[in-house]
């Protein structure tokens, strides 16, 4: 058996006998990985008989079947895991110690320790091939969408372009129609900023998406429809806000079914964006149509979750719920604890700058409104917390624009537009 030290922690190794166990321990180390599959080779020992040498050499063990065609990028967080976690050294074994220190270096490359084109120098440095190891992050790359995120600081907005790196195509999601309430003004300079990124980077629009209708903007969905004929879309559930909308506003005549958009995504729907899977998680609580668009490993959670320092967002809105919002927060922590979150809105707490990027395991390690949170004790912060919350100074604004795909009001006989503005429509007044 070849040991080759890779850090104080870390030892990757080919094939060990059982009768090796005891000496590892004797050399120090208090954990043993076996990489190799059952049944690789006809002469090798095997997870159960590797297990039992293990525990009576005092050894904690762990089994991660890997090969090098079929690593996945649970497969590299368990072995991270597994090294981190370890109170003592930790051998890495499979046939050779190449699959070891492969799911090493793509470990140090997702955590940026390490960039990609440096594994194979690497790997030779300490006497291994990891090409292949290269070779496997260049085709997860072209699998691994690329985010741009676009801060829009009068309403703390994050609008995104998601991108697939191999065919040039792109979704938009979530953006922002600008509006000066005081003057009455719009304008298109935040949907402009992405048309110019998009022409930039030479991308495609494949899809233009909404993740609910917003209180605090307008939708620009509407406007960049028209500017690059990509769809519409938006969750299915989006025709019962309209229906509540609808009788705030007093619109009889208003065809509340969905028709303002080009695609109602139903929950497990599943889409693309270029060549990358994406597909669709019916997220309500914050309001009644709210979803969450998975696409490759990241997830845009919209008014779900924000930064950890943060918290969730508020569910007092018409048709929100707080017991829904947990079950919406907790579908979407079950999602692999290395799936990038991007979320709706950052309102920059104790005045830094904004962030929204996070993943599944930051949220459950973090967030102040979940990290050790129970279902009931969630609903009641939740509860007490929106009752100081005033009511967004845009909601009876922007939701008659919203409910309608981002379609500003018809122009009056005079060329003007004009909003509807109902009196004493919602609670939350701040006198």
């Amino acid at each position: 058996m070849k040991i080759v030290a890779v850090s104080d922690k870390l030892s990757v190794a080919s094939q060990p006998e059982i009768s090796d166990f005891a000496d590892l321990k004797a050399n120090g180390f208090g954990a043993v990985v076996n990489l190799r599959p059952d049944r690789e080779e006809q002469d090798q020992a095997g997870n159960d008989a590797e297990a039992e040498a293990a525990r009576r050499g005092g050894m904690a063990y762990a089994f991660i079947p890997v090969t090098t065609a079929t690593i996945s990028d649970a497969d590299v967080r368990a072995f991270q895991k597994v090294v981190h976690t370890a109170g003592a050294p930790v051998l890495a074994h499979c046939k050779s110690g190449t699959r070891a220190l492969s799911l090493h270096a793509i470990g140090e490359v997702f955590d940026g320790r390490m960039k990609a084109d440096e594994v194979v120098a690497y790997g030779k440095s300490l006497g291994f091939d990891l090409s292949a190891a290269e070779a496997w992050l260049v085709r997860q790359s072209a699998r691994r969408p690329q985010v741009k995120g676009f801060f829009d600081p009068r309403t703390y907005s994050v609008q995104y372009v998601v991108s697939d790196p191999e065919t040039g195509k792109c979704a938009i999601i979530d953006p922002v129609l600008d509006f000066d309430e005081k003057s009455g003004s719009t304008a298109t300079a935040s949907a402009d900023a992405i048309l110019a990124h998009v022409k930039e980077q030479g991308l495609s629009v494949e899809w233009i998406l909404d993740t609910h209708p917003h209180a605090d903007h307008f939708s620009a969905a509407h406007y960049l429809k028209e500017k690059t004929g990509a769809p519409t879309a938006i969750g299915e559930r989006v025709v019962d806000v309209q229906g509540l909308w609808k009788a705030i506003y007093n619109w009889p005549d208003f065809a509340a079914d969905g028709s303002q958009w080009d695609r109602l995504f139903a929950d497990g729907d599943t889409f693309k964006v270029g060549s990358i899977d994406a597909r669709v998680i019916f997220s309500p609580g914050h309001t009644l149509a709210s979803i969450t668009y998975v696409v490759g490993d990241a997830a845009f959670i919209h008014d779900t979750l924000f930064m950890p320092d943060s918290g969730t967002a508020r569910a007092d809105f018409p048709g929100g719920d707080p017991r829904v919002l947990w079950k919406s927060i907790t579908q979407i922590l079950a999602l692999p604890d290395e799936t990038r979150l991007f979320t709706g809105h950052d309102y920059q707490p104790g005045g830094r700058k904004p962030h929204w990027e996070s993943t599944v395991s930051e949220q459950k390690r973090a967030n102040s409104h979940v990290a050790g949170i129970s279902e009931e004790e969630f609903v009641t912060l939740r509860v007490a917390r929106d009752r100081t919350l005033p009511m967004p100074k845009l909601i009876l604004h922007a939701l008659q624009v919203n409910i309608r795909g981002g379609r500003l009001p018809e122009p009056e006989a005079n060329g003007k537009r004009y909003l509807k503005f109902p009196l004493n429509a919602l609670g939350g007044a701040a006198w």
